[in-house]
């Protein structure tokens, strides 16, 4: 959530921060905005609305100078307004601010900071930060934005500049996002690698806690007592054109497409034939298997779908009891943890706040955490006991697509690495798994061929209001992704639901008309879910099937039906799930809705 840039260098830095903020678009935000140091005054321009709109106001009213920030704003505190869009400013106007995250203290320090005769303008937590830097500024930035850094409760990632000090900027990150770009004579500060990625692949990752103090000479990083850091500098593999659409007309159709590469890319080194199950640099041991009494699998939303596919993965290859949870909710619960316990932590970015607060409450409580993430240095991996990334490369829609199939493949793999260890299921099943496995990229893109009858089907039901989808087992699990896909980017009510709980309540919303969306991959639950779809039919819903090549008997109970090729129950998700997703994509295209930037989500949720 939030996109943060900043720039130091000899160029002019408005363009710069356009470019690095419309590269951070996918994040959501509902205003943006930039201060830019001038002649030792510091000139800001921000608005409510996309990023065109400011870019509008700077065509009629370009601002000049070679150091300043940027930032796209998802409310939270104060409804989205041009007062209330960063950067924000000192009531003197010599200390501006950027900030992603939450002042959770920010009420008792507005009431002091007024008490002592400071003015505020705008609804938001952040102000606080900007009026906190002035109270302690007294010709060093560094040492006031310490000290004013030191009295704040929460998260947050800041870019703080000073007209005093016109060659500065200084940032500091606590439990939210921040890079820091190294060019040729210039610098860059900014919430995720793309927003830079034209201009530098040298990039270092900030750790919390860690404060950056950039100039035209040079980039110097500092603890919170003050101390200089050595940091390495990570290089960046991918290039700027991994961000882009590639010819596509967005970026989740993109994502969608690239979904058998990075299935591929995911498995690469890890699953080979006649070769033991490999988890990268991850060093647990048979022995420390065997003494594991159970196992946590916690994320949010995309990827706490993935979750619960992991569990049923896990149970049935490896035979120890798993729980999902959601990681809001889960230590606010008080979940029976100890050192017996393994968290498998999930979250794409590996900076969503909720996972985080919930690995490091596993942490304290003595579980060993692996994390499944797909971005590299992220908090999630660097906090993590183990990390198994996915490599599903940049995903900017902020609809989950490849990171999810990534993830599920990451699962299965963690799945069968166990099961050879404890031997809970012969070599034969583990080769057959694999193999099947390995298939799955082709089995993928012959989903992708089929894509017409879906945008067929969905040309015809996009009106719609409330769809429904109902699956068994693991095409329940599905069930509920696809439902989220549908809500997030076509923002038309939807509910999953398992076939088997039909009759204990929601059968009572289904009338004449009423679609429905039915999952039946899984062989042995084919013929109750049949019969589960004839107990909506008969009430006059209009349902489209998927199911597995040769279940033809399907036909005679529903209006349409995509076919998908056989692969084992057990990994027929990875291709089921994406239809639900290229349905989701035409529904909302049909609709006239923004599909890679979805009304008030983010892409990264950063804030609890």
């Amino acid at each position: 959530m939030c996109g943060i840039v900043g720039f130091v260098g000899k160029k002019d830095a408005s363009p710069i921060l356009i470019e690095g903020l419309s590269k951070l678009e996918y994040r959501g935000y509902d205003s943006a905005g930039v201060a830019i140091i001038d002649n030792d005054h510091i000139n800001v321009m921000k608005c409510k609305g996309r990023l065109k709109n400011l870019q509008k106001k700077l065509s009629g009213h370009p601002l000049k100078g070679i150091v300043g920030i940027g930032h796209t704003r998802w409310a939270t505190h104060g409804k989205p307004s041009d007062l209330n869009a960063h950067p924000h400013n000192s009531q003197d106007g010599i200390i501006s601010v950027v900030h992603n995250g939450i002042i959770e203290n920010y009420s008792q320090l507005r009431e002091w900071l007024i008490s002592k005769g400071y003015k505020f303008v705008s609804e938001t937590d952040t102000e606080v930060i900007p009026q906190l830097v002035n109270y302690f500024y007294n010709g060093d930035l560094v040492e006031a934005v310490m000290k004013a850094v030191s009295k704040l409760r929460g998260s947050y990632a800041l870019g703080v500049i000073c007209s005093k000090e016109p060659g500065k900027l200084v940032a500091v990150r606590k439990d939210s996002p921040l890079i820091v770009g190294l060019g040729e004579g210039e610098y860059y500060i900014a919430s995720d690698i793309p927003a830079i990625l034209n201009h530098t692949r040298e990039i270092y990752l900030l750790n919390n806690n860690e404060f950056v103090v950039i100039t035209e000479s040079g980039v110097k990083l500092l603890s919170d007592d003050g101390s200089e850091v050595k940091k390495d500098i990570y290089h960046v593999t991918w290039n700027a054109n991994a961000a882009e659409k590639g010819g596509f007309e967005h970026f989740m159709m993109k994502e969608i497409h690239e979904q058998p590469k990075a299935i591929k890319d995911t498995m690469t080194s890890r699953i080979m034939m006649d070769k033991p199950i490999t988890l990268d640099d991850i060093k647990i041991t048979k022995d420390e298997i065997k003494n594991i009494d159970k196992i946590y699998i916690v994320a949010c939303g995309t990827a706490y779908h993935a979750g619960i596919v992991g569990k049923y993965v896990i149970e049935k290859l490896v035979g120890m009891p798993v729980e999902v949870d959601i990681a809001s909710e889960f230590r606010y619960r008080e979940p029976i943890i100890n050192e017996r316990t393994l968290m498998i932590i999930i979250s794409q970015s590996g900076e969503t706040a909720d996972t985080l607060a919930a690995l490091r409450e596993s942490k304290a409580r003595g579980a060993r955490v692996i994390a499944i993430t797909n971005v590299v240095g992220s908090s999630v991996s660097r906090e993590a006991d183990d990390v198994l990334y996915t490599w599903a490369g940049p995903e900017i829609a902020v609809a989950s697509t490849k990171a999810y199939v990534t993830q599920l493949i990451a699962i299965y793999i963690i799945a069968l690495f166990f099961a050879q260890n404890k031997n809970t299921i012969s070599k034969e099943e583990i080769d057959e798994i694999k193999r099947e496995l390995l298939r799955l990229p082709i089995k993928a893109e012959e989903v992708l061929g089929n894509k017409e009858a879906i945008h067929e089907f969905a040309a015809k039901i996009f009106k719609e209001e409330d769809l429904f989808f109902l699956g068994r087992g693991l095409d329940y699990a599905v069930a509920l992704e696809g439902s989220l896909k549908l809500k997030e980017i076509s923002y038309i009510h939807s509910e999953a639901y398992a076939g088997g709980e039909l009759k204990h309540g929601p059968i009572a919303l289904i009338e004449d008309g009423t679609v429905v969306i039915a999952g039946a991959t899984q062989e042995k639950l084919v013929e109750k879910m049949i019969s589960n779809i004839k107990e909506v039919t008969t009430r006059g819903a209009k349902v489209l099937a998927l199911t597995s090549e040769g279940n033809n008997e399907i036909e005679e109970t529903v209006d349409s039906v995509i076919y998908l090729p056989k692969v084992m129950d057990i990994l027929a998700p990875v291709v089921s799930v994406i239809p639900l997703q290229l349905l989701a994509y035409y529904i909302s295209i049909q609709k006239g809705c923004d599909v890679d930037k979805p009304r008030n989500l983010a892409k990264s949720v950063t804030v609890e």
